[in-house]
């Protein structure tokens, strides 16, 4: 049995979060349609904006990010596309889970509820990053009927397991320290993001600035009393050999929770369907540092002709040296 505060750990808890997301939702930059969907996995928060006429474009953020996290770029994203940026229903924000997320098939099952309502007739574009691209890659491959195109920007799951590096990182976080909480040694998470956000934080004050909205998103989780995060699986060779819908692989040259080349070159083998470019001055921050060039690459993927193309001659970029 739930509670009447449920997911958050009390009331209190409830009202500290959804002060702190009102707050940061006043940062959007254009007007949108707020709609709660109901289905029975749970009900799922999408900011929609952009006409109701244009192709649907289905946004999943990373990990603590919430629908916010598109703010910076969601003006070119809604200029030509009808877009849904969801609050994922395994993660902070305003969607609210009625039952256990344990499988990816559960996540598959919620999307496919999801998009059903917010698209039942159209098939959609759909854009992860981080943990959204790995949802993304998994939801295109599962229902590539529902999918026209989908953009992976350097997803964490998918194409290659985590590194050694990162996973001890947040093995970190994990620890236990009195009180019950999960935060690690202070610092600590500070010490990670500047770690996978290098390249950001090289920006100055602007950089450091968004490293530090991070940061408040990830604390934010303290007050839920459970999230459904779940680690991330990859896909096979063979499962990426019969990945059919065309999609746009990015990857900052500095990305942190893999090896870019290693999966750029891994890609290029087994996954026709798969377009790839490494985002130079870029780690797993590439949506913040490169921001503009990443949007460029979007929107001619998304706008332009088919995967199977040849106007659209993109280069599939294997590195010089070995790995």
């Amino acid at each position: 049995m739930t509670t009447p505060f449920h997911p958050f750990r009390s009331e209190r808890d409830k009202a500290a979060f959804h002060s702190f997301y009102l707050e940061r939702a006043k940062a959007w930059p254009l007007p949108s349609e707020n709609r709660f969907v109901d289905t029975p996995s749970g009900q799922t928060f999408a900011r929609v904006t952009g006409r109701s006429t244009d192709p649907p474009l289905v946004l999943l953020a990373g990990a603590r990010g919430s629908s916010l996290m598109w703010a910076p770029s969601i003006v070119e994203l809604s200029e030509r596309h009808r877009t849904y940026a969801l609050d994922l229903i395994t993660d902070i924000g305003l969607s609210t889970p009625r039952r256990d997320f344990k499988t990816p098939d559960d996540l598959m099952k919620w999307l496919d509820e999801v998009f059903g309502v917010l698209e039942p007739e159209r098939p959609l574009d759909l854009m992860g990053v981080s943990y959204g691209g790995w949802l993304s890659a998994l939801y295109a491959f599962r229902y590539p009927r529902r999918v026209r195109r989908v953009v992976l920007l350097a997803p964490g799951g998918a194409v290659h397991r985590m590194s050694l590096a990162f996973c001890l990182r947040v093995a970190l976080l994990c620890i236990p320290i009195p009180g019950g909480r999960r935060s690690g040694r202070p610092g600590t998470l500070q010490r990670i993001l500047g770690w996978m956000f290098a390249d950001t934080l090289s920006c100055g004050e602007a950089g450091r600035a968004q490293v530090e909205w991070m940061t408040d998103q990830i604390n934010a989780a303290r007050h839920y009393a459970k999230t459904w995060m779940m680690w991330s699986t990859v896909l096979s060779d063979e499962e990426w050999k019969r990945f059919s819908v065309p999609a746009l692989f990015l990857v900052g040259e500095n990305e942190k929770i893999y090896s870019p080349r290693r999966v750029i070159r891994r890609l290029n083998r087994v996954a026709p369907a798969v377009r790839t470019e490494i985002i130079p001055g870029a780690g797993h921050d590439l949506m913040f540092v490169k921001r503009d060039l990443v949007i460029e690459r979007v929107l001619a993927f998304l706008d332009g002709p088919g995967a199977g193309d040849a106007v659209l001659d993109w280069p599939r970029m294997l590195p010089l040296t070995p790995v």
